[in-house]
């Protein structure tokens, strides 16, 4: 059992100096705690995030760790040249000494695509010929591709990623039917939203990967991501959520409702304590936070779990505390609850 973090680092209200620092506090923290990963999204013209280039967030982080992972979560490949990205990936690998890995995706709004120039209709061919590209990047020494919005004519390929043949990639998915793909080609998962969903996604997933590869020693990381927050209390853990959450929540439609449209998968409800019915966030004393989480491992059959521990406007003394008492009391009780199950 694997735990990481997902972060959108969307605005705080503090002074973007402060924000960055106090997040590479936090990193540093979960690199000493012993976190598995630390995925962050990509987000344009949107409050809903304050570090949309994955890779210069990625590089600094990386000076400043020595175990922790990173792994950006999604590449928008749409809106990306496959080439430079590969280049990139190259050299964060070899930067982080083997600690890269890298999701994809084609991007869940299509404002924030217009903003860069891209037109929703072309994001799924666009991203089929990034990824394709990019695949043939780490597998050639010289690429060639004759594309709709991509050609190479045997371009040298003067590095290769330190992992081989590249870097784990993770895909995120919302939907039982969205697992084939990512099942046939080796990926590692991602699910969120409503707790029945996600033992129906996992089921699934696994089902597909036997149906593609039979029966393969291990399993890809088949992770679930919640926000969760240990407090002293149940009623002091409530407190930070209810206070932080209207904040991000307005960061997270704050584009959409702009264009005044809603976004088609991701229904986060207005307030924090309808978020904890849905089982999408968990908040309490150490104790009931393991209650709930434990619960959910076992219910969804998950391997990773990616905690959402700072967002909004919560304060970084709160998010810390939260990190912390979560590496002391929760993650030991579920490593050994999951180590008994297994």
């Amino acid at each position: 059992m694997k735990f990481g973090v997902f972060d959108q680092n969307d605005r705080s209200g503090r002074p973007l100096a402060q924000q960055y620092e106090e997040r590479v506090q936090l990193v540093e923290l979960y690199d000493r705690l012993g976190f598995h990963c630390y995925h962050m999204s990509e987000h344009h013209a949107t409050s809903l995030s304050t570090t949309p280039s994955q890779n210069v967030l990625a590089s600094a982080l990386i000076q400043r760790t020595q175990r922790l992972r990173f792994c950006p979560l999604v590449y928008l490949l749409p809106i990306h040249h496959p080439m430079r990205l590969a280049e990139e990936i190259c050299m964060l690998d070899h930067m982080s000494r083997g600690r890269f890995e890298f999701g994809i995706g084609k991007g869940a709004s299509p404002h924030e695509l217009a903003a860069l120039g891209v037109d929703a209709a072309d994001a799924q061919p666009r991203y089929a010929e990034a990824y394709e590209i990019i695949q043939r990047y780490f597998a050639s020494d010289a690429l060639n591709f004759e594309g709709r919005f991509w050609q190479f004519d045997n371009v040298p390929v003067e590095m290769k990623p330190l992992q081989t043949p590249h870097p784990p990639v993770w895909y995120a998915l919302a939907s039982p039917d969205s697992t084939v793909w990512p099942a046939q080609q080796g990926m590692n998962i991602v699910c969120g939203g409503p707790v029945a969903r996600v033992g129906e996604i996992t089921a699934r997933f696994r089902a597909e990967r036997a149906k593609a590869h039979g029966n393969v020693a291990g399993e890809p990381l088949i992770a679930v991501s919640r926000y969760i927050i240990v407090g002293e209390s149940d009623e002091a853990a409530l407190e930070v959520g209810r206070s932080a959450w209207p904040v991000f929540y307005a960061n997270f439609f704050k584009l959409w409702r702009k264009h005044g449209t809603e976004p088609v998968n991701a229904k986060l409800p207005p307030t924090f304590d309808e978020l904890l019915a849905t089982g999408q966030a968990v908040a309490g004393s150490a104790e009931t936070v393991r209650a709930g989480l434990a619960k959910q491992i076992e219910d969804g059959r998950i391997n990773y779990l990616i905690g959402s521990f700072v967002f909004g406007s919560m304060p970084h003394a709160d998010a810390v505390s939260s990190v912390e008492r979560f590496a002391a009391h929760v993650m030991p009780a579920l490593r050994e609850a999951n180590a008994m199950a297994a």
